[in-house]
């Protein structure tokens, strides 16, 4: 009897878990995740556009953590390259309760198979 193949998750699955779970210390809410397919003459991947939430004051100080160390995070995913990495939009919700903070941000992943 033979094992099943496993197929690998994508690479926008595997992104967000690292988006998630890494940098947004599992304190944050995926609020919306579009990839569109990018290529040079050297180079193919896709351009990631995700926006999480932060709610309530200690996922806020989690998501302002995690403004700070995205842009200078080195990202092992295999089979895939981060060239980029920038925060595009940041919006503070203070005045409602529970307090939230939306974060998007902005990824070029290359696809190095």
């Amino acid at each position: 009897m033979t094992a099943a193949l496993r197929e690998r998750p994508s690479t926008g699955t595997r992104l967000r878990g690292v988006l998630l779970g890494q940098l947004a210390e599992n304190r944050a809410q995926l609020i919306d995740h579009a990839e569109r397919a990018w290529a040079s003459p050297t180079f193919s991947g896709g351009r990631h556009t995700i926006r999480l939430r932060f709610t309530g004051a200690a996922a806020i100080m989690a998501g302002e953590r995690f403004i700070a160390a995205l842009p200078e995070h080195e990202f092992a995913m295999r089979g895939a390259l981060v060239a980029e990495a920038e925060v595009i939009a940041v919006r503070h919700h203070a005045a409602i309760d529970p307090p939230f903070l939306d974060v998007t941000t902005y990824l070029l992943v290359l696809d190095e198979d």
